[in-house]
């Protein structure tokens, strides 16, 4: 959906699939009504998000994504002091209880609001959310979204709670595996309870429960692998270099018995700038013979041998475009890593890691 201050806004597509089952609830009421019950679960995710954005700011956390599920949005992290803050202190305890705040604050607003005006709103009446009655399900909508927050179920508020607490004492992976795994019984147990009870709603929460937990158990287990690897595992340390100096002819030359798509242009021992080799073929097509220093991208990211494979790929994101990340020590150049070699040598280090445990098993 776009950049919005600098986070991208993504929307899962079972948040739009919902919008036809909500149709499919209504289509006994007429299409407008249907429609009109989607967007009363849109304004409750809407008010839970901003209030939990508004948190984030004031605790100083930086947001890389937003992806909006139908039970709320799960927060990508823009670097990793953000995500330690957002999972400990009182950090993890104001993003917890945001959401539940904001969306029973909107429902106690919106009943005093019915109730105050005179109408003839029953708002005790069962059911609670439905088509027919709007402003009712206006009411128990954001309602209910709170309510279904305080469940120790991964990944809801409360489930992060307990995540959080799992991982203070065992880890981020098994606390991540035992908390999904909690998540996930609950999500079925809702499942059956709305088969039992007839009630579509409950269904529908276990059902994108699990499917939140999954998909935040994914990002927790690439996090835990990528912030595992530093760069000197992965880098490649047979690499070619080119001079500012360097003709553009001399440098296809050197293109020519290379498989690198870019390199680095170094001064002496000083990184100056990088250069594609699809760069020089233009310019040389375009422009004739020229110098390197011509052609070269002053405008890029270095890296340290330390530096965790995590901060590296969100280096290479931020780029836009940036395929090509030089490994640095003392201001000299030991190291590449690209785009292209990632996937290969990370298959590669797993092997070797395996061989590695192996042995010292033996």
């Amino acid at each position: 959906m776009g950049r919005w201050m600098g986070v991208e806004l993504r929307v899962h597509t079972f948040f739009l699939l919902l919008a036809v089952v909500c149709l499919g609830l209504g289509a006994s009421d007429g299409i407008m009504r249907g429609l009109g019950l989607f967007l009363v679960l849109v304004v409750a995710i809407l008010v839970r998000e901003i209030v939990r954005l508004l948190v984030a700011a004031w605790l100083g956390l930086k947001l890389r994504a937003i992806l909006l599920l139908p039970i709320g949005g799960l927060f990508a992290y823009a670097n990793p002091e953000s995500q330690e803050n957002a999972n400990r202190g009182v950090g993890q305890f104001a993003l917890a209880f945001a959401g539940p705040l904001a969306n029973g604050a909107m429902a106690l607003v919106l009943a005093a609001t019915f109730l105050g005006a005179g109408g003839s709103i029953n708002l005790i009446s069962q059911p609670w959310i439905s088509s027919a009655y709007l402003l009712r399900s206006l009411v128990w909508m954001p309602a209910g979204l709170a309510i279904l927050h305080l469940l120790p179920a991964y990944p809801l508020d409360m489930g992060r709670l307990l995540r959080g607490s799992f991982a203070r004492k065992h880890g981020i992976a098994p606390a991540g595996r035992a908390a999904t795994g909690i998540g996930q019984l609950l999500a079925l147990a809702a499942m059956i309870g709305g088969m039992l009870l007839h009630s579509p709603w409950l269904i529908i929460a276990g059902f994108f429960i699990m499917i939140g937990a999954q998909i935040e158990d994914q990002g927790v287990f690439f996090q835990s692998v990528v912030d595992t690897v530093r760069m000197h595992e992965v880098m490649l340390t047979d690499f070619a270099t080119l001079s500012p100096s360097d003709t553009l002819a001399d440098a296809l030359a050197r293109c020519v018995h290379s498989l690198q798509e870019d390199f680095p242009v170094v001064r002496g021992p000083q990184l100056v700038g990088i250069v594609s080799r699809q760069r020089i073929v233009d310019a040389l097509r375009a422009d004739g013979n020229g110098y390197v220093q011509s052609v070269m991208s002053r405008a890029f990211q270095v890296a340290r041998p330390e530096d965790t494979l995590g901060t590296t790929i969100r280096r290479i994101t931020a780029g836009r475009g940036l395929s090509l990340i030089p490994v640095t020590e003392s201001g000299r150049v030991v190291g590449i890593v690209s785009v292209q070699n990632l996937m290969s040598s990370m298959t590669l280090l797993a092997e070797q890691r395996r061989l590695q445990r192996e042995e010292a098993a033996e």
